[in-house]
């Protein structure tokens, strides 16, 4: 069953699942349930036993909403439409759809407890117990999802609609987000909080940055807060290719933030917090360029 609360509102009953997959097609610019599916990478009978059934899963909602740009109030309420109208039918799977089977992967592969903790967060919840009253499920469901590593989709829409959250941060984990009615700004960008410990890193949360610290041409959703005893760093995570600057570097599975300058033959001069050591290039593993270096000055 698709439920929806939007703040005081609660749609409990079955939804009009044709209307809801005519505006997947026009979201989609398609004419037919088939490049439906194609473009939700589903098995075309999926897409008939939702019509009979009378009700429309919330992932593919997510998916078509990611996907296309599509807003999401529109696609499940028939309001405030901001439809991809007017596209040719497509052969097959059109080429900017081909992201999508990546998009649901990456959807499915942060299910269950990740997903509810950002769930979570954009209630403004502490515990399972407030979310479940809230929604009225009980509380074993939701730990069958953490349980099961289950993606909820409806509960995903739910809260995109009921806080104004980012519908990609709750689904994907990225991107930034309104909590609690905010407004969202621009400016304003929510990336991964970690902590360097002992030479691993540790997931830490979320924190807010202003974009205007950040250098042009940085991939904004491989950015990084990383800190470590009084220093902090802007990262872009990612393995690339070594030049000079300053680098989260790992060395014989140990993670440490160093400054590195190339040397001829393919040599580099490595300096660290305990001292100077020249090695080759393939002695070490690019992890991450550091963007921005924060000190505490206490």
């Amino acid at each position: 069953m698709f439920f929806y609360h939007f703040g005081a509102f609660m749609i409990g009953e079955k939804m009009d699942s044709q209307e809801i997959l005519n505006r997947l097609m026009t979201a989609y610019g398609v004419s037919s349930q088939k490049s439906l599916a194609e473009a939700l990478a589903i098995p075309a009978n999926n897409i008939s036993g939702w019509l009979q059934r009378g009700s429309v899963p919330g992932n593919p909602i997510i998916k078509c909403a990611l996907d296309t740009g599509t807003d999401l109030n529109w696609l499940v309420t028939g309001k405030f439409a901001n439809a991809n109208i007017g596209h040719e039918v497509p052969k097959g799977v059109p080429s900017r759809y081909e992201k999508g089977k990546a998009l649901i992967e990456k959807m499915l592969s942060t299910g269950g407890k990740a997903v509810l903790q950002r769930v979570m967060a954009a209630y403004g919840f502490n515990t399972q117990k407030e979310l479940s009253e809230y929604l009225a499920i009980s509380t074993g469901t939701i730990s069958t999802w953490v349980r099961r590593e289950y993606f909820p989709g409806d509960v995903v829409i739910t809260c995109a609609l009921d806080t104004g959250a980012s519908l990609e941060w709750l689904a994907t984990g990225e991107m930034s987000i309104p909590l609690h009615g905010e407004i969202a700004n621009p400016e304003v960008l929510l990336i991964n909080k970690k902590i360097l410990l002992a030479g691993k890193l540790a997931d830490d949360g979320y924190c807010h940055v202003d974009q205007s610290f950040v250098p042009a041409g940085v991939n904004l959703k491989s950015l990084n807060y990383v800190r470590s005893g009084k220093s902090s760093w802007l990262i872009e995570m990612g393995d690339k290719e070594l030049s000079n600057g300053s680098w989260l570097l790992d060395i014989d599975g140990t993670l440490d933030v160093y400054a590195v300058s190339k040397r001829p033959g393919n040599k580099l001069r490595v300096i660290g917090k305990d001292g100077v050591f020249e090695c080759s290039t393939n002695e070490v593993l690019a992890k991450g360029l550091v963007i921005v270096i924060l000190e505490n000055a206490i």
